[in-house]
């Protein structure tokens, strides 16, 4: 605080200096968490429904916090139910969202100080993956061009294919971009009356959309790596060789066993083409991670197709991305560390690279801390009697990955239920990504250490 100016003139900006260095992530969660109740409040107006009612607080809370989340649950119908001004609150809370906790964080210092503090840098660079702390300001930059950019291609392709089928060009342009920005963040949010269902066939529909989530699912540091080597994969860097790996390894073991699981169920896939069941695995197999887009009825799924959509929505898509889950390179390191034992190696490693013991540390903690959630949210939805146990765990999973799949479930809960996905859906947004930065500062040495013993495990 300057000495030279008389008390009551000092600078405005130096509360919130402090504030920011002192906890970047704190600042970034209460941003967030504002938004949500900005949102909220939009979404609680009259004017916001088709009926010109206020619709329920819990309905209203329930649905910012899924699109700031972008998750993609509802509670109510988001077509018919909330008007176009209500459908614009979503669209704003999804495009904030889905920049990412951290990365929103970062922005807004830089807005305010034109500069990063050196422990937000320190953040910024957990969530985004950089390694150096001088890149973090130009790739938070980049983030708002590079959800711009993708976001423009996709709706000028979905755009161009709602005129062709007849739609009314204010109506095409207002749908293409909606579903633009709620594909690359993956919120799962149609304004089409049915969603994608009335799609089920459509090529020109489903690609682009598919492809929007599989890219926004990769995150902003492997579509810059991406984008900076494109022509040379072998300088990609270990994040990313690990992100693409597991999320193409994922989105094809996920299209054939829904393939195997739901070709002969006339209640899903059963009836239709083997062109369109095949383009249906595989848009299905993508959104199971975190899209939410769905082309037929989640409840009418054969039982072993559930059980592995579960496993997939826990996954998750990658770090720093519009993804939730526990991430793909979480499940990765979980996966090279099994082999690792299994081989008796002493080191984790993949793509000629070692990687380092303390990342098995933060992904442990991370899915750990997943399991846990899931489970409380579970249990309490049971304990409301919420209804049946695999649906009960399907929605929990849902809002915790922030997937936005559904088996009807959500839309049914009483108010305390609904209240119990919105924390779910806040904590799979902010939890897992704030306890991996956490876990990964305070990885501190010590001098002196206690003697070593090894327990009995298994």
């Amino acid at each position: 605080m300057r000495a030279d100016l008389p008390e009551g003139h000092q600078p405005r900006h130096s509360f919130w200096r402090r504030l920011t260095h002192a906890s970047p992530a704190r600042l970034a969660i209460a941003a967030f968490l504002a938004v949500v109740g900005l949102v909220t409040v939009a979404l609680w107006l009259p004017i916001s429904t088709t009926s010109g009612h206020a619709p329920p607080f819990i309905d209203a809370l329930f649905t910012a916090t899924s699109a700031v989340c972008v998750t993609g649950l509802t509670s109510v119908d988001t077509a018919n139910y909330w008007s176009e001004f209500g459908h614009g609150a979503i669209l704003v809370g999804i495009q904030i969202g889905g920049l990412g906790i951290m990365t929103l964080g970062s922005i807004m210092t830089l807005m305010t100080f034109r500069r990063l503090g050196f422990r937000t840098r320190l953040l910024a660079a957990s969530e985004t993956g950089s390694t150096s702390l001088g890149e973090v300001g130009l790739l938070v930059r980049a983030v708002a061009v590079i959800s711009a950019a993708a976001e423009s291609v996709i709706a000028v392709v979905l755009i161009s294919r709602f005129v062709t089928t007849g739609e009314p060009w204010p109506r095409a342009v207002w749908h293409g971009v909606f579903y633009a920005v709620s594909t690359f963040n993956n919120a799962g949010f149609a304004p089409t009356d049915h969603g994608l269902e009335p799609y089920l066939a459509d090529w020109g529909v489903l690609v682009p959309v598919g492809l929007g989530v599989f890219i926004g699912s990769l995150g902003f540091p492997v579509i810059l790596d991406i984008t900076r080597h494109l022509r040379h994969p072998r300088r990609w860097n270990l994040h990313t060789k690990l992100t693409v790996s597991v999320s193409l390894v994922l989105v094809v073991a996920s299209a054939v066993l829904l393939s195997l699981t739901e070709w002969n169920n006339p209640a899903t896939l059963g009836d239709q083409t083997t062109g369109t069941t095949l383009l249906n695995s595989v848009f299905t197999g993508v959104n199971t991670r975190s899209g939410g887009f769905a082309t037929y009825a989640i409840d009418q799924q054969r039982p072993a197709t559930i059980i592995a959509q579960d496993a997939l929505m826990f996954i998750g898509g990658g770090s720093a991305s519009t993804a939730g889950g526990i991430k793909v390179t979480t499940f990765a390191v979980l996966l090279l560390a099994i082999l690792a034992e299994a081989r008796g190696d002493r080191d984790m490693e993949a793509f000629g690279r070692r990687i380092d013991p303390s990342t098995l540390r933060v992904a442990i903690t991370v899915t750990t801390a997943g399991v846990v959630l899931v489970f409380i949210g579970a249990l309490g939805l049971s304990i409301i009697g919420a209804g049946p146990p695999d649906h009960v765990i399907f929605e929990t999973i849902s809002a915790f990955g922030t997937c936005g799949l559904s088996t009807g479930l959500s839309a049914t809960l009483p108010w305390d239920g609904k209240l119990i996905l919105v924390a779910l859906m806040l904590v799979g947004r902010l939890g897992t990504m704030t306890i991996a930065a956490l876990v990964s500062l305070t990885n501190r040495r010590r001098l002196i250490r206690l003697p070593q013993e090894r327990p009995i495990i298994g």
